[in-house]
């Protein structure tokens, strides 16, 4: 049988909750987890009080208690096994090992502390201390709110933007360069050449440089995040500034295509249905907004002011 992988931190930091300072990191696996040592100061108890309790199969030492048992069902039995993880940083007898707890396991303990000593007549006078640490606890952070409180301390916040901003791209550009075929309907330029007075030839297919740039802008740009400028690596303009393949034969036939017919379908109709350019653009600004872009005050133009 093949050994566990143990998983490695991605980012690591302190969470500040209160007087209360937590090392914490997030998994390679995304888990979120505060360290042993952090979670016992937290709960006011000295690490040396866990001794072996870090075997997987034992409670964590604050929940060992037989007077605590009545309060710890099966649920935060299992999620209170220990963690093994390997942190950034090398040093010490095992290497980089070091041992936490799932993050969300924190607040669970706080609310054993506290529903025991609600209870009365329970708590044991060494444990009254500790349900004083769980009490600033819970005032300190809410259970919803400890991931994302994680991800702030460690930095991790950023990497997860980024890692969902690769699985975007990975979905809409392809491997390799994929043959041409007819993408952009003739109303899309027809009508867009309406729009800015320009004179249209359906016979042609000549356009104006300015039209790749409205092309990036109306299309590419409000595509999905990141998809221009991924485009643009992927298909560089040549010593004369000018590309030498499309930039939708990037895009993959499974996500990339059917999302840009549905993006031009969108666009042609907002073409249609407006009278100025300033209007229709306007128009795309609130119902395609460019990706990263704040949406612009909605000013008439002249014309429907002097309408």
């Amino acid at each position: 049988m093949a050994e566990r992988k143990i998983p490695e931190a991605l980012s690591e930091g302190v969470l500040t909750i209160g007087n209360a300072k937590l090392p914490c990191a997030v998994l390679d696996d995304g888990t979120r987890v505060l360290t042993q040592a952090g979670m016992l100061r937290a709960l006011g108890r000295s690490p040396r009080a866990a001794g072996k309790a870090m075997a997987v199969e034992q409670l964590p030492p604050f929940l060992a208690a037989k007077n605590l048992e009545p309060f710890i069902d099966e649920d935060l039995r299992r999620s209170s096994a220990p963690i093994v993880f390997r942190t950034k940083k090398g040093g010490g007898r095992e290497g980089n090992l070091a041992y936490g707890y799932a993050a969300e396991l924190l607040p669970k303990v706080c609310e054993v502390m506290l529903r025991a000593r609600d209870a009365g007549g329970v708590l044991l006078q060494q444990q009254q201390r500790l349900a004083k640490e769980a009490d600033i606890l819970m005032r300190g952070f809410a259970h919803v709110g400890i991931i994302a409180l994680i991800d702030e301390a460690t930095g991790y916040q950023y990497q997860r933007s980024r890692a969902a901003l690769e699985e975007i791209l990975e979905k809409f550009i392809a491997k390799e360069l994929q043959p041409w075929a007819k993408r952009f309907p003739d109303e899309f330029y027809e009508e867009m050449f309406r729009l800015r007075g320009w004179p249209y030839d359906p016979e042609s297919v000549k356009r104006p440089s300015y039209v790749g740039k409205l092309t990036n802008d109306l299309v590419y740009a409000r595509l999905a995040p990141a998809i221009l400028d991924e485009l643009r690596a992927k298909n560089p303009p040549d010593a004369k500034g000018r590309r030498r393949h499309k930039h939708h034969q990037w895009l993959t036939d499974d996500i990339g295509h059917p999302k840009l017919r549905e993006h031009l379908a969108a666009v042609v109709a907002l073409e249609k249905a407006a009278t100025s350019w300033d209007g229709f653009y306007r128009g795309i600004q609130r119902a395609l907004p460019r990706y990263n872009q704040t949406i612009p005050l909605d000013l008439p133009d002249k014309s429907e002011l002097e309408a």
